[in-house]
């Protein structure tokens, strides 16, 4: 199935206008708005009922491919493109707001670039399309697995705006030989990979051969460990696009240098619908079996995958964003291969007096003990592991409440060669994991919440004690 053109409420059929006191918009948070004179761009309608969508039914007139799909060979031929220089532009448009660089890519690329739209926040991108006054497309990958409020959603994106979002599907053989195989939720057990890649990352790599450049809604601050340095265009370094080959596609992000929290005020101020799972507490939407909310002080991205480890949480459509050691581990099940030898350079954390680090023989010696002469809180961690580094603060401060009350308090590695062990043993599930060894019984109790702050862990000790 190939992308639809995809546009704002004013192009109709005839064409598309708009006027310029729409285009003049003040300015607000960290959000620069174009002053666009009125712009007439003439879409023919006889060119657009001409082409037929690649792989749809017959009947279905409304939908167009992206039109790049359909040029002829001479036409090709005749085209004549100067070399672009992305990381030049991407320092030039480095302090662009959002809708400079949307005009920006639109502008350049026209009916070869296409906004790929998840279902979340990244509706900021349709409005900032809209907000240029230039004709735009989305897509957006249909996996089989969104919740029930994601395809509400998108129903309602459509009809704000007056556009046909075009879906992409996985290929339903391939998606059968995965369930038969492995069943409905393998990912549980040997990472979400596999299935990410077959319902997300090959749709994902149809639709962009259609194209030559792609908008995402990726933000620096998503994922400190995999988005930190991403910047606003860039050669796609994973993906190609209609012409083949490296270098063949490109890849915007006009919201890399946006925080999130003004994410929210654009979308709140321009009166944009939202997708009603953020209202529950999500901030990240994916699949609904892996996707949950996140408690306040949380990352959004403990939200996704939360069985697993947290150093790569990228399902393989921005796999590009990875360092090699990390890619590496995106091509194994996503449960932190990529950190098996230990020996990555990272400082150590949860350094203080009041906390005991605990060798391999010492977190052995405490689960043999049945009878302790006091109970113990020890947390399992990985000093790369975000979420560990995100609690050593309260870990650290909870720890000198406790001195001297008769809990000691310690740490174990459990990452490298003491994973395994720590899986078998320890009920390590993902990183960190806190346990509290009680002082008469040898088993120890996993701490069951999310919250990690000094009050929530000191009410799991004292209600064990």
């Amino acid at each position: 199935m190939a992308l639809s053109v995809s546009s704002s409420s004013s192009i109709s059929a005839s064409g598309f206008s708009r006027s310029s006191q729409e285009l003049k918009a003040p300015q607000f948070g960290s959000f620069k708005l174009l002053d666009r004179p009125t712009t007439f761009v003439n879409v023919s309608s006889q060119r657009r009922c001409a082409v037929k969508p690649l792989n749809a039914e017959p009947k279905r007139n409304g939908s167009v491919v992206p039109l790049a799909a359909t040029i002829a060979a001479p036409e090709i031929a005749e085209k004549v493109e100067v070399e672009e220089d992305y990381e030049k532009l991407a320092k030039e448009l480095v302090n662009g707001s959002p809708l400079e660089i949307m005009d920006k890519a639109l502008e350049k690329f026209g009916d070869d670039i296409a906004i790929a739209f998840s279902g979340a926040e990244d509706v900021a991108l349709i409005e900032y399309a809209k907000l240029t006054g230039r004709p735009f497309r989305v897509f957006s990958l249909d996996t089989g697995r969104l919740n029930p409020e994601t395809y509400h959603f998108f129903d309602q994106v459509e009809k704000h705006y007056g556009i046909r979002i075009e879906y992409m599907f996985p290929d339903a053989v391939e998606v059968q030989a995965l369930v038969r195989n492995k069943g409905l939720f393998s990912f549980y057990e040997d990472g979400h990979q596999e299935c990410c890649r077959v319902r997300k990352v090959r749709p994902l790599r149809r639709a962009l051969k259609g194209l030559r450049a792609w908008i995402t809604g990726q933000r620096k601050d998503q994922s400190p460990g995999t988005r930190s340095e991403i910047p606003v265009v860039q050669v796609d370094p994973v993906f190609e696009g209609l012409d083949g080959g490296a270098g063949s596609l490109i890849k915007w992000n006009p919201m890399a240098n946006v925080e999130g929290q003004e994410v929210w005020k654009f979308l709140r101020t321009m009166d944009v619908p939202v997708n009603s799972l953020h209202s529950k507490g999500y901030i990240s939407i994916g699949c609904e079996p892996c996707t949950r909310p996140v408690l306040p002080g949380q990352h959004e991205r403990e939200g996704r995958w939360w069985w697993e480890d947290a150093t790569a949480k990228e399902c393989g459509l921005h796999k590009g964003n990875l360092k090699q050691g990390d890619a590496a581990q995106l091509n194994g099940n996503g449960n932190g291969a990529a950190h098996a030898n230990g020996a990555a350079t990272v400082a150590d954390i949860f350094n203080s007096e009041n906390l005991v680090n605990l060798s391999r023989p010492g977190i052995e010696n405490l689960l043999k003990l049945e009878n302790r002469k006091e109970p113990w809180l020890v947390v399992l961690y990985a000093p790369w592991c975000q979420f560990c580094q995100g609690m050593e603060a309260s870990y650290v401060e909870l720890a000198d409440k406790l001195a001297g009350s008769g809990v000691k308090v310690g740490k174990f590695r459990a990452d490298g060669d003491q994973k395994e062990f720590s899986k078998q043993e320890l009920q390590l599930g993902s990183f960190p994991t806190i346990l509290f060894f009680p002082k008469h019984s040898s088993r120890p109790i996993k701490y069951p919440s999310e919250k990690r702050d000094v009050d929530s862990l000191m009410t799991f000790v004292n209600a064990l004690r």
